[in-house]
């Protein structure tokens, strides 16, 4: 096999390597055609090297445009390495011969006579050893010889010899191809196109690389050239997107085909392609002449354009056509296409823009408000990088040095918040306080420098000093509809949550205060639900529940991530991930990061909760990928979080306590305070999985004290539980006391119903009554015990362990039971492990243990296990029942000892054995 690698070109090969076979026998002749860059080349190439290896003679020749005036220029070039063979051949065809290929002096030789004397030649070398001949681009090869290897291709079979010819699709060309069987080159298929790039351009970034596979549309010497242009080029937001530089060899693709239309015909096209949708209305509107269109005909002949009539649409055959067009435009061509198409858009305000930017020859202050605009609309709907290049357009049109510093700060901001361009907003930032020196004070310029110190060296206390002093040395008033305002009062919020101490907050409350006439809705609610929850949070219950109905027709993805930030400490979030998802596709597809990772955050802790653990990992390992190729290095800790809980649930206590150990050794020296705190929680549970109760107590407390939960650190509250499990076990009964009294003061189950259950189940812990479990478990059988999968699961098996050793067997088993299954749901190995001890405790022998007559079912158990047998799964039987799965499972839990079966195999066997019960 040849040993050039070509990329999905299996299926070719085959063909080519099957032809060689059979030229080997009996000669042959194949024609390969495709369009210009699809790979014929190559393809020849990898004959060529198939033939030698094969033991063939090669010999090789190409058309060429500057010669095809040359006659047998192409057949002088394939039988020039057979030239001593001459002397083979008799005297007629050989001075014919010889005279065509200009080896010798004569008058013209007769083109039959010099046909025969090439297929004697051919012949006489094939005698000694089988011989391809392989002829590249016929399209441009001279009449003469295009004629003599038409006639070689009708008439090798017999012989050991094959010609293979490579032509350009819909090309006209001398050679006469009738009776040449045909091989047909499509354009790579995706997977074939992202191998090939990903093999060359491993580390191209996402957005980048999509951008290539949709211009090259599988043209594999697009893939190869595009990349050295690409990256480089700056997007233009308006429909050329996929306008982009071309090198050499793709400008030469095209140029041939382009230069032959009338120029009407490639202003036409020119118009078409900035327009970019290519709607026939806007081109008449813009063209100007209702019947002006009758111009492109010469590119629908050429099938460079298509128009469907049914959608009044113009198509490019290919995308490269487009930046072929403009490459071949002039400076003055281009203006007044802007020109024309910005008149036609008057009620497409953002293209309008964009086109009038185009046209502009020099600052103009008018068309840069159109694109300040124009880059906040394209901001809502998530697209930073569309706005940052807006932004920075609209920098270069500024009449003054304060408007084009302001632009520039905003764009730093967006491109160090957002989009993840870090050194892209460096330079940018660097740009706008050369314009303006004093831009330092500027919101949005210090902003811009807050995030990206973040994301350098992570100083949380410097990025705050420096963004708090910004807002109240600004001139806004205190404006509550001033943006730039608003957005550095969101990294405010953030920076002192990081921090995690009182006095980060007093510059963010002392701001909130002012803003006038009030702040707005969502940064209201995320100031009382955020910073310190336990305290002001219960009172937002009313606003959170309206903003969230607003979330499924919410469009703006920073608006749905913020609504998300504020819905974690009320346990809202499974409202949130319908939105989530949202923001995850669009991030996969290239949208902006920072919204990728924010909702992913909000994901993995919902699945967390709810007992959707193999999808919080995938998340989390997700998350974890995104800030390392993204540029947000800073939010990495989070996700480390996330896959420390899940290794501490599922039993991987190494892995847990490293990951935990990572994120302290990076928070501490960066003052980001809330890591440090939020690694305890990993640590706590990995240390209850272990039963060191002892080492768990003190990693809780390490969060907020007993008896105490402490200001701004809102995420004390996930450990409360763990805090007074493991200082009831450890014998310490004053603290434990002490912190269920602190929960009840502060009312945390007002928060949520999750909140409510860890309350009823910590007043549990500590009580001797019967008031408290009744409470608990009216609880454990509503709602609360249904979503919150893994704080209820846990809460039963302490239910369950306390009624065993208070001698109520029967009961704790109930409990243990439906324990048991949401452990082995969430595959929580260390407490599926004390759950199954704890029923072997209290009597339950599991279906390998059972013996003798199984026991009767009960009529639901009867009920349940007949719709198991007849293939109805537990969310089916569930829906038929109006029971929730998880109860179904633990009834078939249940049912299968009783039965004597280990699975739902065994269900219809055992149930025709049972006595009927109904």
């Amino acid at each position: 096999m040849a040993n050039v690698e070509l990329f999905g070109r299996d299926t070719e090969l085959g063909q080519l390597s099957d032809f060689l076979a059979s030229v080997s026998r009996s000669g042959g002749s194949r024609l390969i055609s495709g369009e210009a860059g699809v790979g014929k080349s190559a393809l020849m190439s990898c004959a060529a090297e198939l033939a030698v290896l094969s033991g063939m003679r090669v010999l090789r020749a190409s058309g060429s445009e500057f010669e095809a005036e040359v006659s047998y220029a192409s057949l002088n070039q394939l039988l020039l390495p057979i030239h001593d063979d001459l002397e083979r051949l008799p005297p007629g065809p050989r001075e014919a011969l010889s005279v065509a290929l200009g080896f010798g002096a004569g008058p013209s030789p007769d083109a039959l006579l010099v046909c025969n004397a090439a297929l004697l030649l051919v012949k006489a070398v094939a005698a000694d050893v089988p011989v391809v001949l392989l002829v590249d681009d016929v399209q441009w090869m001279d009449r003469a010889s295009a004629a003599v290897l038409g006639f070689l291709a009708r008439r090798l079979e017999g012989c050991r010899a094959g010609l293979l010819i490579s032509a350009r699709a819909e090309t006209v060309s001398f050679l006469d191809r009738r009776g040449m069987t045909e091989l047909v080159v499509p354009p790579l298929d995706e997977e074939a196109a992202c191998l090939l790039v990903d093999t060359n351009h491993p580390a191209m970034p996402v957005r980048v690389r999509q951008r290539l596979l949709d211009l090259a549309q599988g043209n594999p010497l697009a893939l190869m050239e595009l990349p050295s242009t690409l990256s480089g080029a700056a997007r233009h937001p308006v429909a050329p997107a996929e306008i982009v530089p071309l090198s050499d060899r793709l400008q030469a693709m095209f140029a041939s085909r382009l230069a032959d239309l009338p120029d009407p015909t490639r202003r036409l096209m020119l118009l078409a392609t900035f327009e970019g949708t290519g709607d026939v209305r806007v081109l008449r509107s813009a063209f100007g002449d209702p019947s002006g269109l009758a111009d492109l005909a010469p590119a629908e002949r050429a099938q460079l354009v298509r128009v469907d009539d049914a959608t009044a649409r113009i198509a490019f055959r290919h995308p490269l056509i487009r930046s072929a067009i403009v490459a071949m435009s002039t400076h003055e061509e281009r203006r007044t296409v802007h020109l024309a198409l910005a008149a036609a858009l008057t009620e497409d305000h953002e293209r309008r823009a964009w086109h009038l930017a185009a046209a502009a020859v020099g600052p103009d202050e008018a068309v840069a408000e159109l694109l300040e605009s124009a880059a906040h609309r394209v901001m809502l709907r998530g697209d930073a990088f569309a706005a940052v290049t807006a932004l920075i357009r609209a920098a270069e049109l500024s009449t003054t040095s304060a408007g084009r510093s302001r632009r520039l700060s905003e764009a730093a901001y967006i491109g160090a918040e957002a989009s993840g361009a870090l050194d892209d907003a460096k330079m940018l930032l660097t740009d706008a306080r050369r314009a303006t020196p004093d831009s330092a004070g500027s919101l949005h310029a210090a902003n811009a420098a807050a995030f990206l110190m973040l994301n350098g060296d992570g100083d949380v206390n410097t990025a705050h000093r420096l963004l708090a002093g910004a807002i109240e040395t600004a001139d806004h008033g205190y404006r509550a509809e001033d943006p730039a305002l608003l957005e550095a009062m969101h990294t405010l919020m953030l920076l002192s949550w990081y921090g995690s101490a009182p006095e980060y907050w007093e510059p963010f409350y002392r701001a909130l205060r002012k803003l006038q006439p009030q702040p707005p809705e969502v940064l209201a609610l995320a100031s009382r639900t955020f910073p310190d929850p336990v305290r002001t949070a219960a009172s937002a219950h009313a606003s959170s529940a309206a903003i969230l109905q607003t979330l499924p027709d919410e469009t703006d993805p920073t608006r749905i991530m913020r609504i998300g930030t504020a819905s974690v400490y009320l346990d809202r979030l499974g409202d949130c991930r319908e939105s989530s998802w949202r923001l995850v596709r669009q991030g996969r597809d290239g949208g902006a990061p920072r919204r990728h990772l924010g909702a992913i955050m909000h994901l993995c802790l919902d699945d967390y909760l709810v007992g959707r653990w193999d999808e919080a990992e995938e998340l989390a390992l997700e998350g974890q990928r995104v800030c390392d190729t993204s540029g947000f290095s800073f939010f990495a800790w989070y996700f480390r979080y996330n896959r420390a809980l899940i290794a501490a649930g599922r039993g991987r206590f190494d892995e847990a306590y490293t990951l935990a150990d990572e994120m302290t050794h990076w928070a501490l020296p960066r003052g980001v305070t809330a890591a440090a705190l939020f690694a305890q929680h990993p640590r706590t549970l990995a240390a209850i999985g272990q039963g060191d109760f002892d080492a768990a107590f003190h990693h809780a407390a390490a969060m907020s004290p007993p008896g105490v939960l402490a200001s701004y650190v809102p995420h004390c509250m996930w450990v409360m539980f763990d805090l007074v499990e493991a200082a009831v076990r450890t014998g310490r009964t004053v603290e434990a006391r002490a912190h269920v009294e602190a929960m009840r003061t502060a009312e945390v189950a007002a928060l949520s119903t999750r909140m409510a259950l860890i309350q009823a189940a910590a007043d549990f812990l500590v009580s001797d009554g019967d008031e408290a479990r009744t409470k608990l478990e009216a609880l454990l059988s509503g709602p609360a015990g249904e979503r919150w999968l893994l704080d209820s699961s846990r809460i039963r098996l302490v239910v369950g362990e306390r009624l065993r050793r208070t001698g109520s067997a029967l009961e704790a088993r109930g409990h243990l039971l439906v324990a048991h299954d949401g452990f082995a749901a969430m595959a929580a190995a260390p407490w599926l492990e004390r759950t199954r001890n704890e029923l072997r405790a209290a009597g339950h022998r599991s279906g390998e243990e059972a013996a003798g007559h199984p026991a009767a079912l009960t009529a639901q158990e009867l009920q349940i296990a007949r719709l198991a047998a007849s293939g109805l799964s537990n969310k089916q039987i569930a829906e038929r029942l109006y029971l929730s799965h998880r109860t179904v499972g633990a009834h078939l839990y249940r049912i299968f000892p009783k039965l004597g079966i280990t699975s739902r195999a065994g269900l219809r066997d055992a149930l025709s054995a049972q006595p009927d019960s109904r």
